[in-house]
């Protein structure tokens, strides 16, 4: 396909599936801030970051109405995955309305464990490289997502909608939990009731200390990517998401997108990576063992739910008739 068939008319109508999943999406969180209006730090901000959302989705899809062509379809997904930004640090905002729930999950892995595997992992796998590798494959999760939804618009066009449908409606499953179940993770746990107590498996519920605290272990970086994500987590990373983990069951999805489109040398070269983001989960202290197990298996329960509600959304939905 050559630069200028990008370019040439096309004759699609409706909205995106990602569009329209974004868009219902906002309108669930919009009741949840009306709910919580007077209790969320920025009720406001929140209402404005949704109303550059739908601006944002209606222009792109006006420009695309006035001509019509793959270029500006594609680049209407834009938005969509750029809101998974936004949307994150405002599970926190929700779930911190309600007490947390670590020392649940934090007996679940000593019981099943005899230990935390969040702790231990660390202090039995100390080398710089493979502490290097963990936090590279942690590093590369969004890399990994974009590549394969970036793939799927420009080399299997056909089936990128069902792709982003699949992608960005199990995205949205997991942030619907964290915004109701709130637990924070072990780098945030541990540091609240100290890593002694955790070690000797005395996990005490901090109720609704995590709505103002926001300190996290922060392990010393011993190269480049450990650098990296300790970055990226002091930029962004809340006390929410780590039930069940969105890194690996993301990650999971993407892995399974990436093996529909049958290009071996994606899924395979995406292999190592995901391998290495699956245990880094635990290493980095940023999951309990439980949630990237849970994380994992949930993958493949929203991944055959999504697969499902796409084949309804394309016959029944309004949005994909505009």
């Amino acid at each position: 396909m050559t630069f200028k068939d990008y370019f040439k008319k096309e004759d699609e109508k409706g909205l995106l599936s990602m569009e329209s999943l974004t868009l219902i999406y906002m309108l669930f969180t919009t009741v949840l801030i009306a709910c919580y209006w007077k209790r969320l730090p920025d009720s406001t901000g929140m209402m404005i970051t949704r109303l550059c959302m739908l601006v944002g989705i209606g222009v792109l899809y006006g420009l695309y109405r006035w001509h019509p062509c793959r270029a500006l379809r594609i680049l209407r997904i834009v938005p969509p995955m750029l809101g998974l930004i936004s949307w994150y640090p405002e599970t926190y905002d929700f779930c911190s309305q309600l007490p947390y729930l670590d020392h649940v999950f934090a007996q679940i892995d000593q019981n099943l464990f005899g230990c935390q595997p969040a702790l231990e992992f660390s202090k039995i796998v100390t080398s710089t490289f493979w502490s290097e590798a963990f936090n590279m494959g942690y590093y590369a999760y969004f890399y990994m997502m974009a590549t394969t939804i970036v793939f799927y618009q420009l080399c299997r066009y056909p089936q990128a909608d069902r792709a982003g449908f699949i992608f960005l409606g199990s995205f949205f499953i997991y942030y619907v939990i964290y915004e109701f179940l709130p637990v924070a993770g072990p780098q945030y746990y541990f540091l609240a009731i100290g890593t002694e107590n955790a070690a000797s498996g005395v996990f005490p519920d901090v109720g609704y200390y995590f709505q103002t605290h926001t300190e996290m272990l922060t392990p010393e970086p011993k190269g480049v990517f450990s650098q990296l994500v300790q970055w990226a987590h002091e930029a962004g990373e809340r006390p929410t998401a780590a039930f069940p983990s969105s890194h690996v069951g993301m990650s999971t999805v993407t892995m399974m997108l990436a093996w529909q489109t049958k290009n071996k040398w994606l899924f395979w070269l995406m292999m190592p990576l995901y391998l290495l983001l699956c245990a880094a989960t635990v290493y980095i202290q940023a999951h309990y063992l439980i949630d990237s197990i849970a994380g994992f298996f949930s993958a493949i329960l929203f991944f055959w739910i999504t697969s499902k509600l796409y084949k309804v959304y394309r016959l029944y939905s309004p949005l994909s008739f505009l």
